[in-house]
Order: structure tokens, then sequence, then C-alpha cells
């Protein structure tokens, strides 16, 4: 007789969350899980790819959910601030977590986590999906296997482009604290922490081993009267392995979707980590790997088989990235760049605004492993530093 499939509640149920009800929806109907609870504050937006069953149970709080529905796992895709206590929550309640990123703010926070899940017994699984790539493992193989000689340097790219109506969707939207706890809803800790993230995981091939940052140095921009980034440049240099260097934007010219470069004594891959293309040392043109494992998937299979199935996204793969997240707290606000550094188009909602040459600039950051002040970018300011020692990563 067959175990039953584990049975799985989404915290955090509208905006991303939907998403995830998407992707739990099609597991439900293969039968690998059973949907149970949704919760929200606000009530249950529809999603027609993923209808809700006439026996899930709707809740506005998750400790209600917990104690009513009982859940084996519960995606968690509430705001970053929220994500630690109500984690502490279902792990309390003897369920495993898919958390999404970030999935904590700081290194305090990240180790109250790992003693919870130390004392639970439970796993925590991070939301950073692209980890799950095939393209990023053909990479990290090839790296292992010496394609591209020492690796010298690991940068990534990306721009994007947000209008005012991004910085309305909620009350934390931009905030770099809320209610007196930490938000960074900026562009290095949300919307392109896959970028850092990749990169960090690329560097893991390297070294064998998540990567120690010895020296975080950033620099952040705005355009708009916001709390946090929406335009930064940063580099960490680890206790072994390369430098690495993020430079990105949401004040984008043209978009780039994320790529990822891999600079080494005998070549030179570029991946682009949101569309799983991958360029080699021999290879003509980029080519997509298929084959992106799901996180809440790789969960439920290593609920089943701890030992054989290791997750892909756990908790301790990704302190280095909340190491980051730490020096990003710690910097002051970033400057403004507006005037004749900028171009505006639309109205309201639908407002945006464009730093001029942005692009060109973070590309050859990232190409070069530098910082935008160390090339000689006009409106560059000088990092702020933090140095770590061994017991801070």
């Amino acid at each position: 007789m067959s175990a039953a499939p584990p049975r799985v509640a989404v915290v955090g149920a509208n905006g991303h969350g939907r998403w995830h009800r998407r992707v739990v929806a099609a597991l439900h109907e293969a039968g690998r899980v059973r949907l149970v609870a949704l919760v929200d504050v606000r009530p249950i937006e529809d999603e027609p790819a993923a209808p809700v069953p006439a026996d899930v149970t709707v809740h506005t709080d998750h400790r209600e959910m917990l104690a009513v529905a009982r859940p084996d796992v519960v995606v968690v895709c509430t705001p970053p601030h929220t994500h630690l206590p109500i984690a502490l929550d279902v792990l309390a309640a003897g369920a495993d977590v898919l958390l999404e990123k970030p999935p904590v703010l700081d290194m305090a926070e990240h180790r109250t986590l790992v003693a919870a899940l130390a004392a639970t017994g439970r796993a925590c699984q991070v939301g950073f999906q692209a980890l799950g790539s095939a393209a990023l493992a053909e990479l990290s193989a090839a790296i292992r296997r010496g394609v591209l000689g020492t690796v010298t340097g690991i940068g990534t790219v990306a721009a994007w482009q947000r209008a005012d109506g991004y910085y309305a969707r909620a009350p934390w939207a931009g905030r770099r604290t809320l209610d007196g706890r930490p938000v960074l809803d900026g562009a290095l800790a949300n919307p392109l922490a896959h970028a850092v993230m990749q990169c960090l995981a690329v560097a893991e091939s390297v070294v064998g081993a998540p990567v120690r940052p010895a020296r975080i140095e950033v620099e952040r921009y705005r355009v708009r009267p916001i709390e946090v980034d929406d335009t930064a440049a940063l580099r960490v240099v680890g206790h072994a392995g390369p430098p690495i260097v993020a430079a990105v934007t949401l004040a984008g010219e043209e978009f780039v979707a994320g790529e990822v470069v891999v600079t080494g004594t005998a070549g030179r891959a570029v991946l682009e980590y949101p569309t799983d293309r991958l360029l080699l040392p021999g290879d003509d043109a980029p080519r997509t790997v298929p084959g992106r494992r799901g996180l809440l998937e790789n969960l439920v299979a290593h609920r089943a088989d701890p030992r054989g199935v290791p997750l892909i996204a756990p908790l301790a793969r990704t302190a280095p990235f909340t190491a980051v997240l730490e020096a990003v707290q710690a910097a002051p606000e970033p400057t403004l760049l507006d005037g004749d550094l900028v171009s505006v188009n639309g109205t309201g909602a639908d407002r945006s605004v464009t730093v001029r040459g942005v692009n060109a600039v973070l590309r050859q950051a990232a190409e070069q492993g530098a910082l935008l002040s160390e090339l000689a970018v006009p409106w560059a300011v000088p990092p702020v530093r933090a140095d770590l020692t061994e017991g801070d990563d």
C-alpha cells in the first residue's frame, strides 16, 4: 500500500504565490501532493491554472491554518521580513518548509533558523528556483573538468525595468525597514537576487563548497524616492575562489534577462540563468539546456528519501547570499540619480525612469570584474566595504 501524498499549504497565496499555486496544482493533479490550505491576509485571488479544490481550507492566519489543516509541507511566499517567524511556526508544527527568497535578512536570523531546523529535524528548501537548472549543472561540471582552465572571475549583468506601479504593490515595496524590521526590497535582495545566487553557486564548483565571503563591497543607486537600491554593483571576495561581481538594474535601457559570465585562463562561458541558455568554450552559439528540476518536487522527493535525494537549495547553501544582504543592510541610503543622468517615460503607475548608458557600464563591470566607481563612471560613488572574519560567514 503506497503512502498518502504529503499535504501542502501555501502561505501568501496571492501575488507571486499564484505561481506557487500553479506548481502545486500540477503535482496535486498528478497525485504527488495534496493541496489542503491557502493563507493570505487578503481574499484569495482566482488563478485559472490552479483552481482551488472544494476541500481546501482558506485562512487569514498561518497559525490557525497549521492547527486546522496540519500540513506536511508549507510554501511560504510572504514579504521577506515575515519569513523567519512564519518559518519557525511551520517547523514547530512538524512541517517542512519551502521558503521564498530571500530566506532571511541577516546572519543572526540565519543562525536562528538553522537552530530550529536542527531542533525539529525538519527540512528547509529556499526558493532560488534557478539552482535547479540543468544548464547550471552543466556549467558547473565543465568548470570542475577544467574546460575553462583556472577560473579568474565570475560576473553577472541584468537590466530590467520597473515602473512606479511596482513600488506601490505593497506597503513594504521599496522599503528598507517596516515596523522596525528590515525589509530590503531592493534589486539585489529581491527581483535580481537570483543573479547573485547563481554566481555564488558557480563559485561553489570552483572551491568545492559554499563561498565564505572575506570582503563584500557594494555601490547602491536609485532613480526615485525609494529607500533601497534599484541599480547596484556588488563584489564578493571569498576566502577562496575567484571574485564575484554583480552589476544589476531595474532602470535599464534594453532588457537583459540575466547573464552569468565566467572567465577562465582557457576560455569563457555565459549562462543566461532565467532561460537556461548556455555558451561554453567551443560552442558557436548559446543553446538551451532542458531539464530544470522543480524545488517543491525535489523537497517532496527528499522527504521520501532524505539520504538519497539531497535538497537543491538547502538553507546552508544560501548563507553566503544572506551575508551579502547583511552588508547591503549596513550600507547607507542609495545615491539618487536624477536630472540629466536619467530619462523619464510615461505617467502615473506606468511612469518609468531609465539611467542613461547604464546597460553598457553594467556589462563592462560584469565582464571586467570591476565596480562602477573603478570604471570612471561619472555618477558612481565609492563602495561601502564590509570585511568579514572567519566567524562572520
